[in-house]
């Protein structure tokens, strides 16, 4: 059979970078006692109010068809959530509500691009968004960056990339794989760069409520700056902020004008996600997230922990996050790449972990560890990175 060839220009840059990971269920669930900390998975329960709001709008019989642009219930409360941090005043017109970050980012992407066109990317980067730009007929350019640059690029790699084909900048903060997030004076340069080349701006913020300590590192959004909302497409979802990624709810935030455009897509692709969903990410929308706090506090604990015992070997170097669910470590100095040694310790101490690579060639010495298991699991982790690495 003939299959189009969008199937074969995908089938390595989305799935093939999990293969270790698979490879970890596999024996996982054949009976190794394997170690996971590959996925960012939220250990947290799910927060019990949107358990609640659930099981109510299922009651309430909230299980008949939606529509493209998104329950009213869920596109008010949007409205309330983005409003206090943004300069202009906002309706449900400048909202898409879809299955999940990812959905959503595809719905903007595909929404401005065209086959041919370049999008500006961090590298590292996280693991689909090669695939979501290739969907689409376009192509990436990365700009990149290192543990010296806080793995974020800078406006003047951005100027320098600009090319007549490039059409957006994708920009992710706070960032998975590294944890960093992004400042204002970076976000109003690339801004700026934007601006002179007419670039869309379409801004992963799935991570916003993870900062460990937003007092002395605040979320910045290209949202805040009214220059930059006609250009910007925001999404996000409550898969991290209350430790629902099963519940796939999650949305686009963009000008009035740019969500009507995006909308006939949206329908072709799902007309609409879940009522009894929505109803519950309403809910969950109306209260700060307690679950957030928790896993804030957890993961901001655990990465001290690793921190604090990995780098007891010289041959290793962690790069401590300021957000998200994942630490880096470095083991370049030990003569493998970030690949070897993760497949090593697969094999050697049962410990599965995320190869750099799988996030960009800046990664190819690097392993990415998840923090979303108990700390003594993340230290006897750890105990069997140091076998390893003094073994080497």
């Amino acid at each position: 059979m003939r299959y189009s060839r969008l199937t074969q220009d995908l089938a390595p840059l989305a799935g093939d970078k999990w293969a270790l990971h698979l490879e970890a269920l596999r024996r996982r669930d054949a009976g190794e006692p394997i170690v996971m900390l590959t996925i960012g998975e939220p250990d947290q329960p799910a927060e019990p109010s949107l358990i609640a709001a659930t099981k109510a709008a299922l009651d309430a019989g909230r299980t008949r068809y939606s529509n493209g642009h998104g329950e009213l219930g869920l596109l008010e409360a949007l409205v309330q959530r983005y409003q206090p941090r943004s300069p202009t005043p906002l309706s449900a017109a400048n909202f898409l509500c879809l299955p999940g970050t990812q959905t959503a980012l595809y719905v903007a992407m595909r929404a401005v691009l065209e086959p041919g066109d370049e999008v500006l990317v961090g590298d590292p980067l996280y693991a689909t968004y090669q695939a979501v730009i290739a969907a689409c007929g376009a192509r990436p350019v990365f700009l990149p960056t290192s543990a010296e640059t806080g793995f974020m690029p800078t406006a003047d790699a951005a100027e320098q990339a600009v090319t007549q084909r490039t059409k957006a900048l994708l920009l992710n903060s706070p960032h998975n794989p590294s944890g960093a997030v992004m400042s204002a004076s970076l976000i109003r340069a690339l801004g700026d760069v934007a601006q002179r080349h007419d670039l869309w701006i379409v801004a992963d913020e799935v991570y916003e409520a993870l900062i460990f300590d937003p007092a002395q590192t605040p979320f910045v959004s290209p949202w805040d700056w009214t220059d930059l909302q006609a250009r910007s497409l925001l999404v996000s979802s409550i898969s991290k902020s209350h430790a629902a990624p099963g519940f796939r709810s999650g949305w686009i935030l963009a000008s009035a004008e740019t969500c009507a455009r995006a909308l006939p897509l949206a329908e072709a692709m799902l007309f609409g996600n879940q009522p009894f969903l929505a109803d519950a990410t309403a809910a969950a929308l109306a209260e700060p997230s307690q679950v957030a706090d928790r896993m804030r506090a957890d993961y901001a604990r655990r990465a001290r922990l690793v921190e604090g015992l990995l780098e007891r070997h010289q041959g290793l170097r962690v790069f401590a996050p300021q957000a998200g669910m994942f630490i880096l470590v470095e083991v370049t100095a030990l003569g493998l790449d970030g690949g070897a040694f993760a497949q090593r310790l697969l094999d050697e101490q049962g410990v599965a972990v995320m190869p750099g690579a799988s996030f960009g060639n800046q990664l190819a010495g690097w392993l990415r560890l998840s923090l979303t298991v108990d700390d003594s699991l993340i230290a006897e982790a750890c105990r069997r990175v140091l076998a390893l690495a003094r073994s080497l």
